[in-house]
């Protein structure tokens, strides 16, 4: 499966924050606190995700946009069990708010 996720690095915490509209497509909104230099912000969103997922980390990668805000994330696992477990988690992120 893959996400499409835009990442703010150097934030003052690490989240995911929803989702927002980004030119027509809905993409995963992630905080990260880690600086985008040298592959940490890219790697601190890979754990991020798999921690928000509950997922072992090893099945988290960042397939595209590594030098970019905008990237695609890949999660390998059962789709159709992950995108239950997406809309949970976004449910569960609405209920916050």
């Amino acid at each position: 499966m893959i996400l499409a996720v835009r990442l703010t690095p150097k934030s003052s915490r690490d989240e995911i924050a929803g989702v927002e509209d980004h030119g027509g497509e809905c993409v995963l909104k992630a905080r990260v606190r880690a600086i985008p230099e040298a592959g940490r912000a890219n790697t601190a969103l890979e754990t991020l995700i798999a921690r928000w997922l509950g997922v072992s980390s090893s099945t988290v990668s960042v397939a595209h946009g590594g030098k970019s805000r905008l990237k695609q994330v890949a999660v390998t696992g059962d789709a159709e069990a992950l995108s239950r477990l997406i809309a949970e988690r976004l449910a569960g992120l609405a209920g916050e708010r």
